[in-house]
């Protein structure tokens, strides 16, 4: 009975004892465990900026291209302008100047017939000639007015002639390909040298295009982006009704025609952002598909086909060529090795 009594006050001690220890080491565990999970914090941390440091050249590599802000008034329709848009493309400076030539043309034809007609109402009225002449024809004048018209229209037709022609030059070997596809109700662009990538173009809504300095339902959210100052060989066709690319700054406008593809050559003289708009009444949105074109320098623009997953034409083949070049002059140098080895 002493013994059991003893042995139960003897387990009670220990437990008191172990639970007075487990007290006395708890707080200890919890600082370690802080600081533990401090360290981890710390070195979690030290990874993620890591991380970032190693991503960021990446990022900011993904993001080299940044959308050329519009200058105004220029390849974009403009407030009370009586006349045609700036021209930028060589096609489009050629066509301009004709145009204004014509104008002068018809303002100097309108101003003389005019003149003669004032003339004879002066001359020739009822006051002034009391009797009526009795001329039934002029031989002179009617040969000259015969003639001059004829001369008049053929002075207008051969540079008109010449310019339709070059409208419609076929592209050099060497242009690079552009495949524009019409859709209700917009517009996809491949790129058949670089790739075959594919770029989605819908218009931006008003106040996305005015926050970005844009003019509104001609804005798009991703533009059309094309070399300066190289032969564009724009192949133009719709997957479903008939549209019309049309450019009004660099004078090119062609039809979409489902299950005919059009080809027309496009030159850019120099870098800006220039809209155009579907020229042919396709649906119900024909008024909402837009077109806006970024002409960048050559290199900014091989930069941009790189940055969409695209290739460049050609870096294949040099590629090659030079791996070529590497192995031919392996080859020679060890072959002369050899030949000096042997002697």
């Amino acid at each position: 009975m002493i013994l059991g009594q003893t042995l139960k006050r003897a387990h009670y001690l220990f437990a008191a004892l172990v639970i007075a220890v487990l007290l006395a080491l708890a707080p200890r565990a919890a600082m370690a465990q802080d600081a533990a999970a401090t360290e981890t914090t710390a070195e979690t941390a030290e990874v993620a900026a890591t991380a970032a440091d190693v991503a960021t050249p990446a990022t900011e590599t993904a993001g080299a291209y940044t959308p050329m802000a519009p200058t105004e008034g220029k390849g974009m329709p403009v407030d009370g302008l009586l006349d045609v848009q700036d021209q930028y493309s060589p096609i489009g400076q050629s066509a301009l100047g004709l145009h204004n030539g014509l104008v002068w043309v018809m303002a100097i034809i309108s101003i003389f017939v005019l003149g003669l007609l004032l003339y004879v109402i002066v001359r020739y009225n009822k006051r002034a000639n009391p009797v009526p002449s009795k001329t039934t024809h002029n031989t002179l004048i009617e040969v000259v007015w015969t003639l001059v018209p004829v001369l008049v229209l053929v002075a207008i037709a051969l540079p008109s002639i010449s310019l339709l022609a070059k409208q419609y030059e076929t592209p050099p070997a060497d242009a690079v390909t552009v495949k524009v596809t019409g859709y209700q109700w917009y517009w996809g662009y491949n790129y058949p040298d670089n790739g075959d990538f594919e770029i989605i173009s819908n218009m931006l809504p008003e106040a996305d295009a005015i926050a970005n300095g844009e003019p509104p339902q001609l804005a798009v959210d991703n533009r059309l982006v094309l070399p300066v100052d190289t032969p564009i060989r724009m192949q133009i066709i719709a997957a479903d009704v008939i549209h019309s690319f049309a450019i009004p700054s660099l004078w090119f406008k062609l039809d979409a025609v489902p299950g005919r593809l059009n080809e027309k050559l496009l030159t850019i003289s120099e870098p800006g952002v220039y809209y155009g708009q579907c020229s042919e009444l396709c649906g119900i949105k024909h008024g909402y598909m837009p077109i806006a074109i970024e002409a960048l320098p050559r290199d900014q623009w091989e930069a941009w086909v790189i940055a969409q997953g695209g290739t460049l034409a050609g870096a294949e083949e040099a590629a090659e060529a030079d791996e070529a070049a590497v192995a031919d002059a392996g080859d020679t140098e060890g072959a002369a090795d050899t030949a000096a080895a042997a002697e």
